[in-house]
């Protein structure tokens, strides 16, 4: 190839001004630019009009004898635009005759080379990953798939980048839907039952403290101590305390130790010698904590709460009716851990409201469940009331077991469902044939009433009947509510 950019091989000469399609360009760590054919150089010089364009072809002896001029070695030859120069390209003048007069032999016809691209293996791998997003050339598109025929890793690795491919274009949501683990339970239940179920009367802490583990996995660990207000009433006013997320968790675990010694297990405030009442052991965890909690409390109070269900389940019936102390009163194994499932929840829905995160209600079969036991309390709870002059007087006391006083409790919604709270005596029973009076109320209302997080008087329910029943009802119900 001489100084012109000309080509010449036998006496032939190559036709300039054909357009060229540019070869790949491949990876830089894995081509071998040695094994990589160089383009042929373009004309030297601009386009020129057709009346004068100079003279492409010479002799191999005038570039020799300095007659035509050379280009600088290491000055770049100038590339020809699509311009009319390069699209009709004049034919070439005859050049100067050799010294023995023979005269020069003809130019051969302009030929266009139609081939595929031949391209190494080398540079066909770096053009996989184009391939797969389908970004390269009709060309460079054709040589890869012809590849791809005969090497087999090169066609292994092409198909796995085309799914990957596939995974960048999802438009499915990554939030995993909240039903379901119940829905993979109840597939794996179905094909083969549990050997040792778990009871059902368990089923709503199992259901909440699992719900609740999700919410903790997802939060960051800044979140943990993100500031959390409890609330509750005591006799006619309303109760809160300050803490954070982990702090609560350390609660729920201080109170659950109770269920774990009715069965037998370890308490984690040194059994025997921790106190009863639910209040009394926070307050002893909280301040037994040399450090603020962190989200290493998740551990153990989830190892707990697991080690709860596998006893009751292992157990057999006759656990349920075991007595579970709580200090003042006490409650059969059954209806503690009802109380402790409702209590999850609420405490669920603090921590949700602290980071910000949804939390939907129990199931309508667990809320209903949890709304029957509260209303079951009532009785008791407007008793006590009495005792320390926040009721009103007994009106009508019948001997135990017989229908008294009562107020028609309607349960909307949710969970809902008919109660009849007797109102004179704890051991009366509610019928509706003694009802004086009618309370409506959501579902969730309610359990929030319950739970201390709204007054009786911000209770939005429907009344009609006795007003003071009406009104001892409803701060029975707020006066459940504890730490």
């Amino acid at each position: 190839m001489t100084g012109g950019g000309r080509e010449s091989e036998g006496g032939e000469e190559e036709v300039r001004g054909a357009r060229r399609i540019p070869g790949p360009r491949g990876a830089a760590d894995d081509l071998d630019l040695a094994s990589v054919p160089l383009p042929p150089l373009p004309p030297p010089g601009g386009s020129a009009p057709d009346e004068a364009v100079p003279e492409q072809s010479q002799p191999a002896s005038a570039s020799a004898s300095g007659d035509a001029p050379e280009s600088d070695a290491g000055e770049p030859e100038p590339d020809l635009g699509p311009g009319p120069a390069a699209e009709a390209w004049p034919e070439p003048g005859p050049g100067p005759e050799p010294a023995d007069g023979t005269p020069e032999p003809p130019a051969p016809d302009p030929l266009v080379s139609s081939a595929p691209v031949v391209l190494p293996h080398q540079v066909l791998k770096a053009l996989l990953g184009a391939w797969a997003l389908s970004a390269c050339s009709a060309e460079e598109t054709a040589a890869v798939e012809d590849h791809l025929t005969g090497c087999a890793p090169c066609a292994d690795e092409a198909l796995r980048l085309r799914d990957a491919v596939g995974l960048l274009h999802t438009d499915g949501s990554l939030d995993l839907d909240p039903t379901l683990r119940t829905r993979v339970l109840d597939g794996c239940f179905g094909r083969r039952p549990a050997r040792i179920p778990v009871p059902e009367w368990a089923a709503p802490y199992d259901a909440e403290t699992a719900r609740l583990d999700a919410l903790l996995r997802d939060i960051g660990d800044s979140e943990w101590h993100a500031p959390v207000r409890l609330q509750w009433f005591e006799e006619e006013r309303r109760v809160s305390r300050r803490t954070t997320v982990a702090g609560v968790i350390g609660h729920l675990m201080a109170v659950d130790g109770l269920l774990s010694a009715a069965l037998g297990l370890d308490d984690p405030l040194d059994g025997g010698k921790a106190p009863l009442d639910p209040t009394e052991r926070t307050e002893t965890y909280w301040s037994a904590t040399r450090r603020p909690p962190t989200r290493a409390v998740r551990e153990p109070w989830r190892a707990q709460s697991h080690e709860l269900i596998r006893t009751a389940s292992f157990a057999g019936r006759n656990v349920a009716e075991t007595s579970v102390s709580y200090g003042a009163f006490a409650l059969p194994l059954q209806d503690a851990a009802l109380d402790r499932a409702f209590e999850c929840w609420v405490h669920g829905g603090d921590i949700a409201d602290a980071v910000d995160y949804p939390y939907p209600a129990p199931s309508a079969a667990h809320l209903h469940r949890m709304i029957d036991l509260a209303a079951r309390m009532l009785p008791a709870a407007l008793a006590g009331r009495r005792s320390a002059g926040l009721a009103g007087p007994a009106k009508d006391l019948v001997a135990a077991g017989a229908p008294g006083r009562s107020l028609h409790l309607e349960i909307e919604g949710h969970g809902g469902g008919d109660w009849y709270i007797a109102l004179d005596s704890p051991a009366a029973v509610g019928a509706p044939e003694r009802a004086v009076a009618q309370v409506a109320l959501d579902g969730v209302e309610f359990c929030r009433l319950v739970a201390g997080h709204i007054s009786p008087v911000e209770a939005a329910a429907g009344q009609e009947g006795d007003r003071e029943a009406i009104r001892d009802v409803l701060f029975a119900a707020a006066s459940l509510s504890r730490l």
